[in-house]
């Protein structure tokens, strides 16, 4: 196997270890979203750690359409609640991003939206975070809120915060289809 080569946007400087910390994998089959909190601040420096790789995600074309908004301010937390149909948990989280696109991105636009957040929930995970993605069904509340362009659709969004008292299973949480339901081989099968 060759050794790495470090791109030129990738993290350097001294005490940056790019193999530091939980496997990709591992941190991929664990993360489970979350929306139990504790009250315990996030640091800056471990935000902008989670920023930063949401940042580093691919785009289509490489149009990097992706904006973020970070939110802290307990009002705008409890205002965001009304942005979706399932979103009356939103105070809850210490830190909240909506993710926004540009709407002129094109159809690949929530491709890349699905990108960012994901590496964002996983970043989180990896740090010891919890995080859950939630839909935005009221756009209009995110726009008046947060001061949203017209051009800019705000797409969705993520809660970050160390994590809280489990609530026990989820309602609607099991196992994972089969593999052998999930991938077919050549053709549909």
């Amino acid at each position: 196997m060759p050794p790495a080569v470090a791109r030129m946007d990738t993290p350097k400087g001294e005490g940056v270890c790019l193999t530091e910390g939980m496997d990709a994998i591992q941190a991929l089959r664990s993360k489970r979203d979350t929306r139990s909190y504790s009250d315990a601040p996030v640091s800056a420096d471990v935000l902008d750690k989670l920023l930063d790789a949401a940042r580093m995600a691919g785009s289509a074309k490489n149009g990097q359409p992706i904006r973020l908004v970070v939110v802290t301010d307990a009002e705008d937390r409890e205002a965001l609640k009304a942005s979706g149909d399932y979103a009356a948990w939103l105070d809850r989280p210490p830190i909240v991003v909506v993710v926004t696109a540009r709407a002129d991105a094109g159809p690949r636009r929530m491709f890349d939206v699905g990108r960012h957040a994901q590496n964002l929930m996983v970043a989180a995970h990896a740090e010891g975070l919890a995080s859950c993605p939630v839909t935005i069904h009221h756009p209009e509340v995110v726009r008046a809120l947060l001061g949203v362009p017209a051009d800019i659709e705000p797409a969705m969004i993520v809660t970050l915060g160390w994590p809280g008292e489990p609530e026990g299973p989820s309602p609607v949480s099991g196992p994972r289809v089969a593999m052998s339901d999930y991938v077919s081989s050549g053709r549909w099968s």
